[in-house]
C-alpha cells in the first residue's frame, strides 16, 4: 500500500505591489527632457545673442562683453559708420539690395509658379511625371544648386551665355557684371522656388468645384471673367501663404548668394543683409556684438511684414 507523503501546505507567493504612476507625473517625464533641450538649444542662444547686441563684444577676445546699450543699433540705423571701419556703415545699402532682390525674386516666383499651376491644374498622361520632375529643384540643396548654376554661367565653360548671345558669348559674365549679377541670382532663385508656389497654387486649384466652372459657362462668362472671379479668388489666400515664406526667406537668404557672388561684383552689388552679417560675425571682423543687434533688426523686419501679410489673408478669409 502506497504511502501519500504528506507536504507541508505551501503559502501562495505574495505580489509585489506595482508602482503606480500617475497620468500626469507620466507626462512631466516624458515633456520635461524635450522643453529642456529646447531651452538648450534654442531659447538660450536667442537670449545670450540679445544680450550681446547690446554689448561691444568679439567672439574671440579675451575680454568679457562690454555693455553699450543700444549703441550698435545706432550705428546700424544711424549710417554713420565706426569711426575704426574704413567703409563706414554699409547696412543701408545691404537692407537695399536684400529689398531688391526679394521683390524681383518673389514677385517672379508668383507669376511662375501660378502660370506653372494653371497649365497642369488639369489632369493628361504623365501629369504625375512632369509634376515630379518640376518639383525637383527646390529638393536640392541651396549650395549645390548655387555651385551647378556658377558652372552654367560660366562664360567660357557654360551654355547661359551661348543659349543668349549669338555672337562673343564669352564677353557676356553675367555674374561679373554689376548691372546683371543680381538678376543672375534672382534667375536661380527663381528656378529654384517657383514649384514651392506651384504646388501650393495646384492645391487650391483642384479644391475648386467643378459646378462652379459649370454654372458660369451656363451664364455664357467670359474665360478672364471666369479667371477673375471664381479662380483668382481661391486661390489669392495660398498665394498670399506663399507671399509670405517666400519673403521671409529672400530676406535670410545667404548660401545661395555666397556660392554665386560672395557679394561681388563691384565689392558690394549682390551683398544681401545676411551676407553682411556674416563678414561682420566671422572672419576677419569678428563682431559679435554689432552682427547680433543687426540679426534682431532683421528678425523685427521679418516680424513686421509677416504680421502685414497675415492680417491680409485674414481679411481675404473674411471676404
Amino acid at each position: 500500500m502506497s504511502q501519500v507523503s504528506a507536504q507541508p501546505h505551501a503559502h501562495p507567493r505574495r505580489r509585489q505591489p506595482r508602482i503606480q504612476v500617475g497620468d500626469r507625473l507620466l507626462t512631466h517625464l516624458f515633456i520635461w527632457p524635450t522643453l529642456i533641450l529646447l531651452i538648450v538649444m534654442n531659447v538660450f542662444p536667442l537670449f545670450y545673442s540679445l544680450y550681446l547686441s547690446f554689448t561691444e563684444y568679439s567672439g574671440i577676445g579675451d575680454t568679457p562683453p562690454d555693455w553699450v546699450g543700444i549703441e550698435n543699433y545706432e550705428e546700424i540705423l544711424s549710417n554713420t559708420g565706426h569711426p575704426d571701419k574704413r567703409d563706414g556703415n554699409r547696412y543701408w545699402h545691404n537692407f537695399a539690395v536684400t529689398g531688391r532682390y526679394a521683390v524681383m525674386s518673389v514677385g517672379l516666383q508668383l507669376v511662375v509658379g501660378f502660370s506653372l499651376a494653371m497649365l497642369l491644374k488639369e489632369k493628361f498622361r504623365g501629369n504625375g511625371l512632369v509634376t515630379t520632375l518640376i518639383l525637383i529643384p527646390m529638393m536640392l540643396a541651396p549650395a549645390v544648386v548655387g555651385i551647378f548654376w556658377k558652372l552654367i554661367f560660366d562664360p567660357s565653360k557654360g551654355i547661359f551665355s551661348y543659349m543668349m548671345y549669338t555672337s562673343n558669348p564669352r564677353d557676356h559674365a553675367w555674374l561679373a557684371d554689376p548691372e546683371l549679377a543680381l538678376w543672375a541670382i534672382v534667375i536661380v532663385d527663381v528656378w529654384m522656388w517657383s514649384p514651392f508656389v506651384m504646388l501650393l497654387c495646384l492645391a487650391g486649384l483642384r479644391a475648386i468645384p467643378d459646378y462652379l466652372y459649370e454654372a458660369a459657362a451656363i451664364d455664357r462668362a467670359s474665360a478672364w471673367f471666369q479667371f477673375r472671379r471664381i479662380t483668382l479668388p481661391r486661390v489669392a489666400p495660398l498665394l498670399l501663404i506663399a507671399l509670405l515664406f517666400r519673403t521671409i526667406e529672400a530676406f535670410k537668404t545667404f548660401d545661395l548668394v555666397a556660392e554665386l557672388t560672395f557679394g561681388n561684383p563691384g565689392g558690394d552689388t549682390t551683398e544681401v543683409i545676411a551676407l553682411r552679417l556674416y563678414r561682420e560675425a566671422f572672419p576677419p571682423q569678428f563682431n559679435t556684438g554689432e552682427s547680433s543687434a543687426a540679426a534682431y533688426i532683421i528678425l523685427i523686419l521679418v516680424i513686421a511684414l509677416s504680421n502685414l501679410y497675415i492680417r491680409a489673408l485674414g481679411r481675404l478669409r473674411e471676404d
